[in-house]
């Protein structure tokens, strides 16, 4: 997401709740993440439309009444922004990751099962779908992330494909995904997704990558050194992305994550990880609650069975108004 010239984030927690100091302003902040260039209806795409007494949009096309968390991982929500964005501070500032128990003592949250759910839609929109492929020299391979682990909720070994840019000034971006199996179908199915045709693919000599890569990149096949010899000397980047991500996943949780959530917290690894360059705490947070007003409704019933992103039917909540949310150029609202 691009960042632009006026003040659109805090840039430290006394920022963010002088910024966010009544409920009306966050939900002005999620209208302006959601609508830009002005209100669009979900429903019928129409470009006008006006606010309603409760802070609600009303098309003038179809009539549909459409408020800013609606269709988002905020939809139906009982539980404050203010809390849901001090939620995102706190996650996109902790550099081992935030649990939920911790982020129940820091909110005051009513159950530890809240603040579960709420990290995990988060870290459902945090990979986001279309998003820019990876170019240049891309290193790639297959690994397990996890393992065996002793304790309390071992990690059960999943297979994931990696790939990570290369260039002259060390590591750029990753992409980091589970596959069922490391076969040519799954591999060519990755790279399709994480990286852009024409780039120039290093692997190691397995017989799977040609038919996989075909003539899509520039492939170049390492020799590994010997025979059941770890690969980290023929594709360090790749070596480096695993060590890191499994270093952060045995930090705090001890591998005390599920087989079915792993995914969901490979997905946050890689949003910090492709965003570690970045100036200031603040432009992840923008950056995370652009993607959440851009997501999709999630349940607690989807979450538990899969940790995955699915869309949930639950009714809009009710906000306070906003009469003062479109003022352009309000010292209340300085991202206006």
């Amino acid at each position: 997401m691009p960042v632009p010239a006026r003040p659109a984030y805090p840039n430290s927690y006394a920022d963010l709740r002088l910024w966010f100091d009544e409920e009306w302003k966050c939900l002005d902040y999620l209208d302006w993440l959601r609508w830009p260039n002005g209100f669009r209806c979900p429903a019928c795409a129409h470009a006008h439309g006006w606010r309603a007494p409760d802070a609600r949009w009303r098309c003038a096309g179809c009539g549909k009444r459409v408020s800013a968390l609606a269709g988002t991982i905020f939809h139906g929500t009982r539980t404050s922004l203010f809390v849901w964005f001090s939620a995102a501070w706190l996650l996109v500032n902790s550099k081992t990751g935030l649990s939920a128990s911790q982020l129940h003592r820091e909110t005051e949250l009513g159950s530890l099962q809240t603040a579960w759910a709420m990290l995990h839609r988060y870290r459902s929109v945090m990979v986001q779908p279309g998003r820019d492929r990876l170019r240049g020299n891309v290193e790639v391979d297959v690994s397990y992330l996890g393992g065996s682990v002793p304790g309390r909720g071992a990690l059960s070994r999943v297979l994931f494909a990696v790939a990570v840019e290369v260039d002259a000034d060390g590591l750029g971006r990753a992409r980091v995904a589970v596959i069922p199996a490391a076969g040519t179908a799954q591999l060519a199915a990755f790279l399709l997704d994480s990286v852009e045709p024409g780039s120039r693919v290093v692997t190691h000599d397995w017989s799977a990558y040609p038919a996989g890569i075909r003539d899509r990149y520039a492939h170049v096949a390492r020799p590994t050194l010997t025979p059941g010899a770890p690969t980290r000397q023929v594709l360090p980047a790749v070596r480096r992305v695993v060590f890191q991500a499994n270093h952060w996943l045995m930090g705090p949780r001890q591998g005390a994550v599920s087989a079915e959530h792993l995914p969901a917290y490979v997905d946050e690894w890689v949003f910090r990880f492709n965003r570690r360059h970045s100036v200031s705490r603040g432009q992840l947070f923008y950056a995370l609650l652009g993607y959440a007003v851009a997501g999709q409704p999630v349940t607690y019933q989807s979450l538990l069975k899969t940790g995955r992103t699915r869309p949930g039917a639950v009714a809009a909540g009710v906000v306070p108004p906003a009469e003062a949310a479109t003022q352009a150029g309000s010292p209340l609202l300085p991202w206006r």
